[in-house]
């Protein structure tokens, strides 16, 4: 990872932190994107810089505007001078019923799941290829099964699964593109998740009986990133075995 340059999305708390850490700890380079999370985006900038000075920059973007997303990449890749690596980590999770799908629901879910994923790639690519880079999109477990009352997430990320496989199709064979699907790790902010009897469920429907944590998904992505030239085109669950009890 020393020298390497990551453009991480949604970095700047949560799992994506914790893999901003783990690269950085490693030697790479940061480019962490950020929407509205500006106080957690610049304690992490700090924090890392203090580390290794210089070592990581902010950007800021709303990804659901598809037309800043090719400069958007332009200026990542003009702050190190290259791009080698890049993370579609960021997402937004809420729940949608059928009988609650709305527009506006559907151009965020879809929009931060799969369409950034997608138009950042297309943008990143001629980088990527000129340093023989990689690309690593964070799913979950539920785009091949589905959670209840996610309908649009449940798609949004079953596409962010195909596109995947797709661009590792498409971007052979200068650069690979990968994915890690996360299961129980950390429960969602909005209190959706709150109730413990339905937090218990979700535990013991793991093989290993716990969640996760933060760290298993950075070091999943550091391994696909430094240690996995022969891997592209697959997806990783990371999830205690709960896709297999499930």
């Amino acid at each position: 990872m020393q020298g390497k340059v990551v453009f991480i999305t949604g970095g700047a708390k949560r799992v994506g932190a914790a893999i901003c850490r783990k690269l950085h700890a490693h030697g790479a380079n940061l480019i962490v994107h950020y929407r509205s999370s500006l106080d957690e985006a610049q304690a992490l900038q700090n924090e890392l810089n203090q580390q290794r000075p210089d070592s990581v920059a902010l950007i800021q973007a709303d990804l659901l505007d598809t037309s800043l997303l090719p400069d958007l990449i332009e200026k990542s890749a003009q702050l190190f001078g290259q791009l080698d690596v890049l993370i579609n980590n960021a997402s937004s999770f809420f729940p949608t019923p059928l009988n609650e799908c709305t527009q506006e629901a559907w151009d965020d879910l879809v929009g931060s799941n799969l369409k950034a994923p997608l138009f950042l790639t297309q943008a990143a690519a001629p980088y990527l290829k000129a340093q023989y880079g990689c690309v690593v999109n964070i799913i979950d477990i539920h785009a091949e099964r589905p959670l209840k009352n996610y309908v649009i997430y449940n798609l949004a990320k079953g596409g962010l699964q195909s596109l995947t496989k797709s661009l590792a199709l498409e971007m052979a064979p200068d650069v690979r593109v990968n994915g890690v699907s996360p299961g129980p790790i950390l429960w969602p902010e909005d209190g959706e998740w709150s109730d413990e009897v339905a937090r218990q469920r979700v535990i013991n429907s793991t093989l290993l009986k716990r969640t996760g944590e933060p760290e298993d998904i950075a070091k999943t992505v550091l391994f696909l990133i430094a240690d996995a030239p022969y891997i592209t085109g697959q997806i990783i669950a990371v999830d205690g075995g709960r896709s297999v009890h499930l």
